[in-house]
């Protein structure tokens, strides 16, 4: 059994070594340990490998030593910048102020300039806003005062309670449940873990964390406008591209009375979509419905389970099902992608396709190109070649491409960069931070795209991929 420990230890010598020694006692064997004094001065992370009893019973050791987070703490750190003459005694009248309003101080930072006067920045552990306002007033009447979020500093602040703080945020901003508080607080560790140790600042990691966070929230209900284009390919076919501020395209081909979606963007735009697409296909849910998953990231994996077929190639079926188990799918094997994921997935109340709903009606590919065809897809008057690539971006990515109506559906093998809104630019921009790259193999996915492109007949295409506007892309005869 693999269980992760959120202990609150005290900061003083031999703390780590007490909490060691009760899982050596027990033979439990610590897999991971992060500790970061810069980010939060008691919080350690522990995940640790062995028999499920043993395991409850050092719970039970932690609790009684007082090790083990209950994870209640409401408060939050407030920094706040005095502006103060430079001379001798000038911070004690602030300092007596703080003490008067028992407010904790768990930073300080202070220089002089040359100018006369020193900025002097306080991070205050606040846990009563009624207070702070009356202490704030009190302030201002002593010196120029400023609030600063701590977003927008450059540092994280040492402060005990910091991890539970910010994961209250996050929770509150999505509105999720206080059931995701355990999971979201592990893996925003690990995120800061793994990016310190690629070299991004904590303070880096955290500040992404919370803007990703707050573009999905701001995403929602009224705010859920993402850009509509509809596109005629003949009498009889049509495609509706949805594009979200946030997430995957949605594709919707008719054609000849037949219908297919292609991706279907974040979970925690279920309801918004769902509403929009029986405004689109008034007809929607009245027949059987199914849906083609050109690779199985969160972001095009949200509303499978409102669909009853899920047709999949054999790899990204793999993928679905091990999430169906509750095991890793492939993106979350990259140590480096895992976190991001596991973020995501809780961010956007995830759940993993029903298994019966998976369906592959194509070969399994040899992998041994970069592109390889494995098999057809129709619908009305359209007929896809179906290609599976290497797994540049991600293993099992899928390809259909219609030669006689020049159309292809590339996923994220290929994307509209330049076809982006404003605020999916900024949207995509924390995925390559977060995960140092949205590809499983960079390069690999250059070759897998190339390889597409060079699939494609001469003349105009409509290249639909899994972010941007629609691309018409021109193939010209290559000259000898």
């Amino acid at each position: 059994m693999k269980k992760t420990f959120v202990t609150n230890m005290p900061d003083n010598i031999g703390a780590f070594l007490k909490a060691s020694k009760c899982f050596y006692e027990l033979g439990i064997n610590i897999t991971r340990v992060s500790y970061n004094k810069a980010v939060d001065s008691h919080a350690l992370f522990v995940d640790v490998d062995g028999q499920e009893d043993k395991i409850n019973q050092a719970s039970e050791k932690l609790k009684e030593i007082g090790y083990l987070s209950d994870g209640n703490e409401s408060g939050k750190i407030i920094l706040v910048e005095f502006h103060l003459k430079d001379v001798p005694g000038s911070v004690l009248v602030v300092l007596e102020l703080i003490s008067r309003y028992k407010l904790n101080i768990s930073y300080m930072s202070s220089q002089e300039n040359g100018s006369g006067y020193q900025l002097f920045k306080m991070g205050l552990y606040v846990d009563d806003n009624e207070n702070l306002e009356s202490f704030l007033k009190s302030a201002e009447s002593l010196c120029e005062v400023k609030v600063i979020n701590y977003n927008d500093t450059e540092k994280v602040f040492d402060n005990t309670i910091f991890y539970n703080s910010y994961v209250n945020g996050l929770v509150k901003v999505m509105g999720l449940s206080q059931t995701s508080k355990q999971d979201l607080l592990v893996n925003v560790n690990l995120a800061m873990q793994t990016l310190d140790e690629c070299g991004l600042s904590p303070y880096k990691t955290f500040d992404s964390i919370s803007k990703f966070a707050e573009l999905l929230a701001e995403s929602k209900a009224e705010n859920f406008n993402p850009r509509i284009t509809e596109h005629k390919i003949t009498d009889k076919t049509k495609i509706i591209l949805i594009e979200p501020d946030c997430g995957s395209n949605t594709a919707i081909i008719e054609s000849d009375g037949e219908r297919v979606f292609v991706d279907s963007g974040y979970a925690c735009f279920k309801t918004e979509m769902l509403k929009l697409i029986s405004e689109l296909v008034p007809d929607f849910k009245a027949r059987k419905e199914k849906i083609i998953v050109t690779h199985a990231d969160v972001d095009h994996c949200g509303l499978l389970n409102e669909f009853d077929q899920v047709i999949v190639s054999g790899k990204t079926a793999e993928s679905l099902l091990c999430e169906s188990d509750y095991k890793d799918g492939f993106r979350e094997r990259n140590f480096l992608h895992k976190p991001y994921v596991n973020i995501c997935k809780i961010l956007t109340n995830y759940e993993p396709a029903e298994k019966c709903k998976i369906k592959t009606p194509w070969k399994n590919s040899s992998l041994t190109a970069n592109i390889e065809q494995i098999g057809y897809f129709s619908v009305g008057e359209l007929c896809f070649e179906v290609y599976e690539g290497k797994g540049g971006h991600l293993s099992g990515e899928t390809i259909l491409i219609d030669f006689d109506h020049r159309i292809a559906f590339t996923g994220d093998v290929f994307i509209n960069l330049t076809g982006l809104t404003k605020k999916q630019a900024e949207y995509n921009q924390y995925a390559p931070i977060l995960m140092t790259s949205v590809d499983t193999d960079v390069k690999l996915c250059s070759a897998v795209r190339t390889a597409v492109l060079q699939r494609l007949g001469v003349g105009e295409w409509s290249i639909f991929g899994g972010h941007g506007q629609k691309k018409i892309y021109q193939m010209q005869t290559v000259k000898n």
